[in-house]
């Protein structure tokens, strides 16, 4: 063979052996090495080939990517797409609602910046990404992208080695968002929803709007009821996971109770409508009985109004709901002029009689 021929045979090995991983069988186990020029040494054992394998993939997938580093020399090359990438299998898959959020990450990772490196990512550079993204979405989305990108980075500064001395997203100003909402049932609407809900196709819509608003749960809560949450003794619901982390037992009214009653789930969800059904149909809903500018979510409003209305106090409310922030819970609360003006009446005229001075508090009101 020539001797040009043998150095490139030679040279080449020398490349594969730099790219490649090294999967061995040793007592009966199989070992992974893979060496990188620039990168530590990584070792692992697994019981099985396919095992072995799988995971040398996925670490000089890593590598490619720059997401594996010696020191900061991969810094250069770890890109917002990468970051984001690492972000979105390891972080994203353990927060509730992760689906909406792998969804961004995905459409961010289209973008543009996507293709800077973390380095190179500048405060004005996400500000340009946060103006062009105002003229496409609402502020409420924007803000939750960038947050999501906040965190990326914070991460990756913080326990994946990139050397990024700021974080670029803390450096600017976040859209601001006003997206409360005051929206509670008028006269003659819960009754309309509930004859066409009877009307539909899907038989649980019913049930599904009298329990929320006899509940105050949120979609997703009520969704994921089993029939084992329910205490049919103490009348309560045990709410496992909700939207802040914490579980919690939700008083159910008799009506609550009569809806379960109509269930006729086979398997353990009280509830089978998925959440995207219940989404569309309801809006289907609110079209047809022409109820405009509803949406499934103000039944809680109404619920956690409803609620202060019947007198309970702010902790008895906020158990129901599970708003840890009291502030939090005066956006859902939304009670009525007129039936705080006739429940003032009634507090008047009885002090009043009960003191012997009903004529002079009537004239004070």
């Amino acid at each position: 063979m020539h001797r040009n021929a043998i150095h490139r045979s030679r040279h080449n090995r020398d490349t594969e052996s730099e790219k490649m991983a090294t999967i061995s069988k040793r007592n009966g186990k199989w070992f992974v090495q893979i060496r990188r020029k620039g990168f530590a040494a990584r070792y692992r054992t697994f019981e099985t080939k396919t095992e072995a394998t799988a995971w040398a993939r996925h670490e000089e997938n890593q590598i490619d990517l720059g997401l594996h580093h010696e020191g900061g020399k991969a810094d250069k090359r770890l890109t917002v797409r990468a970051m984001l990438e690492r972000y979105k299998q390891e972080v994203t898959p353990q927060k509730r609602g992760s689906e909406p959020e792998l969804a961004r990450i995905s459409k961010m990772q289209r973008e543009p910046m996507a293709d800077m490196t973390v380095i190179q990512l500048s405060p004005s550079a996400v500000a340009d990404y946060r103006e062009k993204r105002l003229t496409e979405v609402k502020p409420a989305t924007v803000r939750r992208e960038l947050s999501i990108l906040r965190h990326a980075i914070d991460r990756a500064r913080k326990e994946w080695g990139a050397n990024v001395a700021r974080n670029p997203v803390r450096q600017i100003d976040l859209p601001r968002v006003n997206d409360a909402r005051n929206r509670r049932l008028e006269k003659g609407e819960y009754e309309t929803l509930i004859e066409g809900a009877r009307q539909m196709r899907n038989s649980e819509m019913e049930a599904v709007i009298v329990f929320a608003v006899e509940t105050a749960m949120r979609r997703s809560e009520i969704l994921n009821l089993k029939l084992g949450d329910i205490d049919c003794e103490k009348a309560t619901a045990l709410i496992r996971h909700s939207k802040n982390g914490y579980s919690r037992s939700v008083p159910l009214t008799s009506r609550a109770l009569a809806v379960l009653e109509t269930l006729s789930a086979d398997g353990s969800d009280l509830f089978t409508i998925s959440p995207n059904a219940l989404r569309q149909g309801f809006t289907r809903l609110c079209h047809k009985v022409e109820i405009f500018d509803l949406r499934f979510h103000d039944l809680r409003h109404e619920a956690i109004s409803r609620f202060c209305e019947l007198g309970l106090s702010i902790p008895e409310v906020a158990l129901i709901s599970g708003h840890r922030d009291p502030r939090m819970l005066f956006r859902y609360a939304h009670i009525r002029p007129a039936q705080l003006s006739r429940k003032m009446h009634r507090l008047i005229e009885g002090a009043a009689q009960s003191s012997g001075h009903t004529s002079d508090h009537k004239r004070e009101v």
